[in-house]
C-alpha cells in the first residue's frame, strides 16, 4: 500500500468550509435519536449524491453508504456516527437544540447532539466532497458509511446483518474517529486497545414478602440486594490484577415501594468495562458467581436471573494501520499529533471491520477551545472546567474542529490510496 499528498486534495478546504459548518449548525440544532435519524441521513445522501457518490440508503435502517469508484486501487471505509441522545442541552450556543422527540419506549425527551456526532458527519461529508473533487490526485475506491444508533450499540451490527459486506465488496482498512474533551485541533493516535467493551446486566433476586413488622417472615430482597451491591465491589478490586484497566458500577437498585412492606423481589442493574475477551468473561463470571451465592446465603426461595443488554464490542487498534494513520499525521499535522490515552468509553464501530474481516484504526480529535483547555490546565481544573461527551454544556468549538476532522479522515485515505497519475 502507498499513500500521496495530502496538498492537492485539501486545497479545496475553504470552499465547503462555509456548507459545511452550516450543515454542523444544522444537524446540532436538529439531532434525532437512534434509530430515528431520517432527516440527518437524507441531508447526508443529499450533499453525497451532489458530490458524485453512488448511493445507498436505508441499510440497517437509517444508515448510509457512499461509494466513489476511481479506477484500480485499495479501497478505504471511512465511518461516521449519525445519532444523538436524550439530555437537554445547555451549551447557550445560538444554534442549540430545543428539539423534543418520542424514544423507543414512549416516552417525550429532549434531544441533543451530547457525544459530537453531529462533528462526525459534517466531516466525513466534507472528506468526501473534497475527495471527490480531486479524483486525479488518488485511485482506489472509497466507501463512505453513515451509521444510525451508535448509542444503542446496535447500529453497526444492523448495518452488517443487512448485507453491508455485499454491498462495500472488498474492503482493505476500515477508519473512524470521535471527537473528545481534547484541545481543539489535536488528534490523538493508539495502537491496541482504545475504548473498552461494555457490558449492562439486569439482575432480578427474590425474595419473600412479608410486614415489615414481621422480617422474620420474609426473605428481605432489599437485604440481599444490599449484599451483593457491596461483594461485587470486590470483583476488580481483588479478582482483577491492578495492570488490567476494568470497571464495575452498579447504577441502579430497586426493591419495594412502601416503608413498611417487603416485597418479594429486587432489580439490579450494573454496568462492566473491559479491555480484552479474557477479562471480560471473568468479570461476569464473578458478578454471576457472587449473586448466586449471596441468594443462597440469604436463603432465597427462587434463583436469580441475569439479563445482558447494551452491549458494545471492544475498540482495539490494529498496530500496522495505526503506524500508518500515525506516520501521515505527523507528516501533516507535526506536533498537533499526539498519543490519545485508553479510554473507558465503548463504540460499536469494531463491529464494522469485524464483519468484513480488514483491519482498522480509531483515533480522536479535540473539540475543546484551546485558550479555554489551557486556562483549566493551568488551574488543575481539567475535569471541573472541561465538559466532557454526554454532558449538556458539551459543545465542540467550531474551528478548527470541523477543518482537522476533515483533514484527518482525508490524510488517513490517502494513506492507503494510490496516488494519481504523475502529469
Amino acid at each position: 500500500m502507498t499513500g500521496t499528498s495530502a496538498g492537492a486534495v485539501l486545497t479545496g478546504l475553504a470552499d465547503i468550509r462555509g456548507w459545511q459548518e452550516d450543515l454542523y449548525r444544522h444537524l446540532h440544532q436538529h439531532p434525532e435519536l437512534s434509530h430515528q435519524e431520517h432527516r440527518t441521513a437524507a441531508a447526508v445522501a443529499e450533499r453525497l449524491r451532489a458530490a458524485g457518490l453512488d448511493i445507498r440508503e436505508g441499510i440497517g435502517g437509517t444508515g448510509v453508504v457512499g461509494l466513489l469508484r476511481n479506477g484500480d486501487g485499495p479501497t478505504v471505509l471511512l465511518r461516521a456516527d449519525m445519532d444523538a441522545l436524550p439530555v437537554r442541552e445547555e451549551t447557550g450556543l445560538p444554534y442549540a437544540s430545543t428539539t423534543v422527540a418520542t424514544d423507543l419506549d414512549g416516552h417525550e425527551v429532549p434531544v441533543m447532539h451530547a457525544c459530537g456526532h453531529d462533528v462526525h458527519v459534517a466531516c466525513l461529508v466534507g472528506a468526501a466532497a473534497l475527495l471527490a473533487e480531486a479524483t486525479d490526485s488518488w485511485a482506489g475506491t472509497l466507501v463512505v458509511l453513515f451509521q444510525p444508533a451508535e448509542e444503542l450499540g446496535d447500529g453497526a451490527r444492523r448495518m452488517v446483518d443487512d448485507g453491508l459486506a455485499a454491498l462495500v465488496g472488498d474492503v482493505d482498512v476500515a477508519l473512524a474517529q470521535h471527537v473528545l474533551p481534547m484541545p481543539s485541533g489535536v488528534v490523538g493516535t493508539r495502537p491496541g486497545p482504545v475504548l473498552s467493551a461494555a457490558d449492562s446486566m439486569r439482575i432480578t433476586v427474590h425474595g419473600r414478602g412479608a410486614h415489615g413488622s414481621m422480617p422474620q417472615a420474609a426473605v428481605d430482597p432489599v437485604v440481599l440486594a444490599s449484599m451483593i451491591v457491596v461483594r461485587l465491589q470486590t470483583v476488580v478490586s481483588r479478582e482483577v490484577a491492578p495492570t488490567d484497566p476494568a470497571v464495575l458500577t452498579v447504577g441502579s437498585i430497586h426493591g419495594g415501594a412502601k416503608s413498611n412492606v417487603i416485597d418479594d423481589h429486587a432489580v439490579l442493574e450494573l454496568n462492566i468495562r473491559s479491555y480484552s475477551e479474557q477479562t471480560r468473561e471473568a468479570i461476569l463470571a464473578a458478578v454471576r458467581r457472587i449473586v448466586t451465592a449471596e441468594c443462597q446465603a440469604s436463603g432465597s426461595p427462587q434463583e436469580p436471573e441475569f439479563e445482558m443488554f447494551d452491549r458494545f464490542p471492544p475498540t482495539h487498534n490494529d498496530a500496522a494501520a495505526t503506524a500508518l494513520v500515525r506516520a501521515a499525521f505527523d507528516t501533516h499535522f507535526g506536533h498537533r499529533a499526539q498519543d490519545l490515552p485508553l479510554q473507558s468509553a465503548s463504540e460499536d464501530f469494531s463491529d464494522v471491520p469485524e464483519a468484513l474481516g480488514v483491519p482498522y484504526t480509531y483515533w480522536g480529535i479535540g473539540g475543546v477551545d484551546p485558550e479555554v483547555y489551557r486556562a483549566a490546565e493551568e488551574a488543575g481544573r481539567i475535569s471541573q472546567d472541561v465538559p466532557v461527551n454526554h454532558s449538556p454544556a458539551f459543545g465542540p468549538v467550531l474551528q478548527p474542529t470541523l477543518d482537522t476532522g476533515t483533514e484527518a479522515l482525508v490524510v488517513a485515505a490517502l494513506a492507503w490510496l494510490a496516488p494519481g497519475p504523475v502529469s
